[in-house]
């Protein structure tokens, strides 16, 4: 994050003694909250939004989609409240933390002397939460009121596919009652003053690549391994990987979200280390451009597994978005 900035103080407070505005503090504020996987305390984030809710004078709604999963939704109704509504949508989870890795504490929100925050979900994407409650909270202060209603919702586990949050909570009536006509949602990072919106987005693959194989004792020559077949299938994936970051290297015009990323993930499989394991999995990240052509993308995916042996299949754990609107 940037460091503060001179401005109307619109946190809900007077600033800190150090001079920080309010908004960075709540901001700082939420960062605290572990709401990491693979298990993100809700509750405390629950309680967060209960208290926003009351400074904002906005009701709020919270709908369990499955166990101890919790859509909230704070409501600003505007003066035609019959016309489609806008939705500002984030999430309140975020990713797992590898502390050994950080330079500071990821869930302690540090802020050093230039300004910089340093906590898991700082742009992924906490502060877009943060951007929209104090929008909000200004342009009540101001005496603004919209003419269609606001939705401001917080839904839980999008980091792990968002089957027990908003893919869930799309199908119920709940949702049909929104009325929604335009939303905006999580999108990358803005470094100054300017706010970058995207219409488009990458096709979100979670893929699983299953290898059956031989199996044997360490000490001999076994054919046609699981690990042989992994191993065939890695290179065509990664191969590929290097082919679309090379284009993304070399061309003036390109940006990340005209190329496939492709990231191995997940490997599994055997048992000891003097067995040969009869089955090996590997999972992949796959960001997939809107130009591309998802059915031929996926034949070229089969191929890949038919060159590498024979019995080879897949599984999508996620697969292309969700078009909810």
């Amino acid at each position: 994050m940037l460091p503060d900035k001179d401005g109307p103080d619109v946190g809900g407070g007077q600033r800190s003694p150090d001079g920080e505005d309010p908004s960075v503090t709540l901001f700082r504020e939420y960062l605290r909250l572990k709401t990491v996987h693979p298990e993100p305390d809700y509750d405390a984030a629950l309680r967060f939004l209960d208290r926003i809710a009351v400074e904002l004078e906005l009701p709020l709604k919270k709908i369990e989609v499955c166990p101890g999963r919790v859509v909230s939704i704070m409501t600003w109704e505007g003066t035609k409240p019959q016309l489609k509504s806008v939705l500002l949508n984030s999430h309140t989870d975020v990713v797992p933390v590898y502390q050994e890795h950080w330079k500071y504490d990821a869930f302690k929100a540090f802020k050093d002397a230039e300004g910089n925050i340093y906590a898991r979900g700082t742009q992924d994407m906490k502060c877009v939460t943060i951007q929209y409650i104090q929008a909000v909270r200004k342009l009540k202060a101001q005496g603004w009121k919209p003419t269609r209603t606001v939705h401001l919702m917080f839904v839980p586990d999008e980091e792990v596919g968002g089957h027990k949050g908003m893919e869930t909570f799309v199908t119920q009536p709940e949702f049909q009652k929104l009325n929604i006509g335009f939303a905006l949602d999580e999108g990358l990072a803005n470094p100054g003053e300017a706010f970058t919106v995207f219409y488009g987005e990458r096709n979100p693959w979670w893929i699983t690549i299953h290898c059956p194989g031989s199996p044997g004792h360490g000490s001999r020559f076994v054919e046609n391994t699981a690990a042989e077949k992994l191993r065939q299938v890695i290179n065509s994936f990664l191969d590929f990987r290097e082919k679309e970051k090379q284009r993304l290297n070399t061309s003036e015009c390109f940006t990340l979200g005209d190329v496939t990323t492709v990231n191995m993930t997940m490997v599994k499989g055997g048992v000891a280390y003097n067995v040969i394991p009869a089955e090996m999995d590997v999972s992949f990240d796959l960001r997939i451009p809107p130009t591309v052509n998802l059915q031929e993308f996926e034949r070229q995916i089969k191929k890949w597994c038919a060159e590498a042996g024979e019995d080879i299949t897949y599984t999508f754990a996620q697969v292309g978005l969700c078009f909810w609107l």
